[in-house]
């Protein structure tokens, strides 16, 4: 357990950590990068191509997360088991790492920094609810260098992949972490609940202290495998106001389009067979209740598409994945877009279940065979009082109801209905030609039977009965066939015909 003095940390992620010290000495932290040549947001590149984060170079930070990381999951793992405890959200471990080691860290040459983790407790066991066991977790992240993505987007945060392709860490703001400590308990209560989730799976919390300054990190499940050949992306929010990917973003190896795109260059969307169409419909709406709930919004669907038959028709196969140095053994679950949506279709022989990467299968428009890689992502924003004035600003320039920033009850609709609506659609089964051949025939077995049925009723009503009576005026029961041979005698007899018999009893 955290000691008092760092029980107060959840506080600690707006205290100046230069103020911070180790048997009363400063800590002089990382070595500062050159001057930055440019930025967005906290991240910049330096006049030598690095890239740095807060004046950071990335490749300190990257070692520094590896140290923290090893040393926090070793000592983890010197606690028994036991059931999460409300406290346990709350609670924060903090440790230094000199330069020149201690009698707990090694020497490194990433500069002096203290390294904290947040409620290790209660990621333990969301971790462990996945299947992941400690030294998978720690193999997968410290065993080999991060890979820093190239094309992270506009948010001004970092982005790093582990070697295996299986956990990404993305940098992010105090106010991000900030709500994100404060929705664990309800977020350890779905997924308790409901494992079966597009939303990220949050499996560490993590701060950096140094040069005085807070790098806040956050370990989530990798969405888009980088072993699939990618051939469109988009981020959708299911707005329309200023949803459109910059001329600057077109320019990348693989853009990141946005609402507007998909709109004109998918109008038609994309076809689900309708089990998987029911399925990811009651996902979503399953998700959005949860983000309603904590009134969330802004989020988007991060939307991966391999385009399985490519250049008319031409079966494209995936790019061959690195070799994966995880334990046999490993297996993360409901990991894969599949498993997150439908874990029985896998087992069930479904379309796509063949694929090992869990991707979709789905069609466009011109029947092409599709997979598609998808989840919700940034999911910390909460409608606070910043938010409720952008809306507010945004409106009297646009339609309200077009920009992005919304109440949560309207987002969480609007962003249910443009997935289910007009992103994915499903497919219209059509009666293969051998059943309807079946189908015919049943129809005219059915309208031979039906006529025949219907000529036996009109032989019933034309051999009605008739009731004559005899010479000793007895009624005789006689049909109309032998009845016609004789009509003559008959009326010469007195014959009366009488189509009911309860008119000859009436006259009997």
């Amino acid at each position: 357990m955290a000691t008092a003095a760092v029980a107060e940390e959840p506080q600690g992620l707006q205290s100046h950590p230069g103020n911070s010290t180790e048997a009363g000495k400063e800590i002089p932290g990382i070595s500062p990068a050159p001057v930055v040549k440019k930025t967005i947001g906290h991240r910049g590149v330096d006049q030598t191509g690095k890239t740095v984060y807060k004046k950071t170079p990335s490749w300190a930070l990257q070692g520094a997360i590896q140290l923290g990381i090893t040393h926090t999951v070793c000592s983890l793992a010197q606690k028994s088991e036991r059931d999460v405890l409300l406290q346990d959200f709350e609670e924060v471990e903090s440790i230094y790492f000199p330069s020149e080691g201690s009698s707990h860290t090694p020497a490194h040459h990433y500069g002096d920094f203290r390294f904290k983790t947040y409620a290790p407790i209660a990621f333990r066991y969301f971790r462990e609810m996945f299947c992941i066991q400690p030294d998978d977790y720690m193999c997968s992240l410290c065993s080999e260098d991060l890979i820093e993505l190239s094309n992270p987007g506009a948010s001004g945060s970092l982005f790093y992949l582990s070697h295996d392709d299986q956990f990404i860490m993305k940098t992010v703001q105090h106010k991000e972490a900030e709500f994100l400590q404060k929705l664990l308990p309800g977020y350890f209560m779905n997924l308790n609940q409901n494992k079966r989730t597009l939303l990220p799976k949050f499996y560490g919390l993590y701060c950096i202290q140094t040069n005085g300054t807070n790098i806040r990190i956050v370990v989530m499940n990798n969405l888009l495998p980088s072993s699939v050949q990618l051939h469109l992306k988009f981020d959708l929010k299911g707005s329309t106001y200023n949803r459109r990917a910059s001329s600057k973003e077109r320019a990348k190896a693989l853009p990141t389009f946005k609402d507007l795109d998909f709109l004109q260059d998918m109008p038609d969307g994309m076809l689900l067979d309708p089990d998987m169409y029911n399925a990811f419909c009651k996902t979503v709406q399953r998700d959005c209740l949860v983000l309603q709930s904590f009134k969330i919004m802004d989020y988007s669907l991060l939307l991966g598409i391999n385009v399985v038959d490519h250049a008319g028709g031409e079966m494209m196969q995936p790019e061959p994945a690195a070799e994966r140095k995880k334990p046999q053994n490993q297996k993360f679950l409901y990991s894969t877009p599949m498993e997150a949506i439908q874990a029985e279709a896998r087992d069930a022989g479904s379309p796509g279940s063949h694929d090992p990467t869990g991707g979709i299968p789905a069609r466009n428009s011109k029947g092409q065979r599709l997979l598609i890689y998808i989840g919700i992502i940034d999911i910390l924003q909460s409608y606070r009082f910043v938010k409720m004035l952008e809306h507010t600003w945004k409106a009297l320039v646009q339609d309200a109801d077009t920009v992005s920033v919304h109440r949560p009850d309207f987002y969480a609709d609007r962003f249910q209905k443009f997935m289910c609506n007009t992103v994915f659609k499903k497919i219209q089964l059509k009666t293969s030609p051998s059943k309807r051949r079946h189908s015919t025939i049943r129809k005219t077995d059915s309208g031979t039977a039906q006529q025949a049925e219907q000529s036996g009723s009109q032989n019933q009503n034309q051999n009605k009965q008739l009731i004559v009576k005899d010479e000793s005026q007895q009624p005789v029961i006689k049909d109309e066939k032998n009845s016609a041979d004789k009509e003559d005698g008959s009326q010469e007899n007195g014959v009366e015909e009488t189509p009911k018999s309860s008119e000859a009893n009436g006259k009997t």
